[in-house]
């Protein structure tokens, strides 16, 4: 008797295309998917955080947007040296992220301190604060597992990749918490809402601030060692 050939299920069917085989397999391709993916996830947040701010005339929702453009700009940067496949470029641009994430961390620190002094929250429409919930706490997930997946890879453009996705994981994570206290808070101690927002906001603040310092410690201490190799 001849033996039926099986056919292939839809999963590997997805998995045999040059594009989905490509994603698996090329690291750096990945990592671009993923810059221009949060680059566009962060120009959502950029319009509903500047569209927020004007309606509800808040300072901290505008200054959130104007960091989520930082952050925009970053990806931007990274992506365009995504395949220079050299060393000293890419641990200059890693340094520059760095930088300027040790920069926009006073910006943030600004923003922390507008929302403990404001006390209040943007409450999303209906069901969408779960959704913006489950997308907040997947991020923060997958971008600390990414970190520890690209130390392997030893390359600046990656580290420097996945720490942009995780500051802006842990930044949607802090906004989300101020949300939920305005929404599901109720009448509770505003001085609670104060301390549990000003406590969330500190420890984004200190990964942040670790995180840049590291960067730069880092990228400056490779850079010279190439430097001395070359003389």
């Amino acid at each position: 008797m001849r033996k039926r050939k099986r056919n292939p299920n839809l999963i590997e069917k997805i998995r045999s295309t040059a594009v989905v085989e490509k994603y698996m397999t090329d690291v750096r391709f990945r990592a671009g998917v993923s810059l221009y993916q949060g680059f566009f996830i962060n120009l959502l947040y950029i319009v509903i955080k500047l569209v927020s701010g004007i309606v509800y005339r808040s300072a901290w929702f505008i200054a959130l947007a104007v960091y989520y453009v930082l952050l925009a700009v970053m990806r931007i940067l990274l992506a365009r040296r995504l395949n220079a496949q050299d060393e000293a470029a890419e641990l200059r641009r890693y340094r520059l992220c760095g930088i300027m994430l040790l920069l926009m961390n006073q910006a943030l620190i600004g923003i922390v301190v507008f929302i403990v002094h404001q006390n209040q929250g943007f409450a999303y429409p209906g069901p969408l604060i779960y959704a913006m919930a489950a997308y907040s706490f997947y991020a923060v997930t997958i971008a600390i597992i990414n970190i520890v997946k690209t130390r392997r890879h030893k390359s600046p453009i990656l580290s420097a990749t996945e720490a942009i996705n995780l500051v802006a994981a842990l930044v949607s994570i802090l906004s989300l918490e101020t949300a939920m206290l305005a929404q599901f808070g109720g009448d509770d101690d505003p001085m609670f809402r104060r301390v549990i927002t000003g406590v969330t906001g500190g420890v984004v603040c200190t990964i942040v601030i670790c995180m840049a310092i590291y960067m730069i410690w880092r990228a400056s201490k490779k850079m010279n060692a190439i430097s001395r190799a070359l003389r």
